[in-house]
């Protein structure tokens, strides 16, 4: 064999190790290559002058949420209108896809609903506004709270259980 035929087989066998790797390294981390999702878009109707609201507002944007701020005066004809239960009801009230968003929803759960649609439900809720969920952080306080799934017909389960 002359150098030129090892340098040949040396130059095929390196290409056959690159795109060997590159199929194992595709297997392991099949989305690695791709590019990243954009931000979903989050509508979020809040009291103008509500800390907590703008806190929830930003932390969906640390979520992976492109939430869009509207400050409304007529929060409660608005909830009125998405068909939010008045025993679920907090301070701000958001819709992304076709589903409501009501309260301090931590952005997992949210995630998880969009991932997994569950059938008859219009939306998820976190009533009243319990320290430690997203937008009420107060020190090291933490309530335990639940979000709560509701349906058009005024049917509710609990959808995911915070401590």
């Amino acid at each position: 064999m002359t150098n030129r035929e090892l340098s040949r087989r040396a130059w095929l066998a390196t290409i056959a190790r690159t795109v060997a790797g590159a199929a194992a390294v595709a297997a392991v981390q099949p989305h690695g290559l791709a590019a990243a999702a954009p931000p979903r878009r989050i509508v979020v109707y809040k009291d103008p002058d509500c800390g907590c609201c703008r806190e929830w507002v930003s932390y969906l944007a640390k979520s992976g949420f492109a939430p869009e701020p509207h400050d409304r005066g007529d929060m409660q004809a608005l909830k009125d209108s998405l068909g939010v239960p008045a025993a679920l009801r907090s301070c701000h009230t958001a819709v992304v896809g076709r589903y409501v968003i009501e309260g301090h929803v931590p952005a997992a759960d949210i995630m998880r609903l969009l991932a997994k649609p569950p059938k008859a439900v219009l939306g998820i809720a976190v009533p009243g506004m319990p320290a430690g969920s997203p937008g009420m952080e107060m020190g090291g306080r933490r309530d335990r709270y639940e979000v709560i799934a509701f349906g058009a017909s005024g049917a509710t389960s609990v959808f995911a259980s915070h401590a």
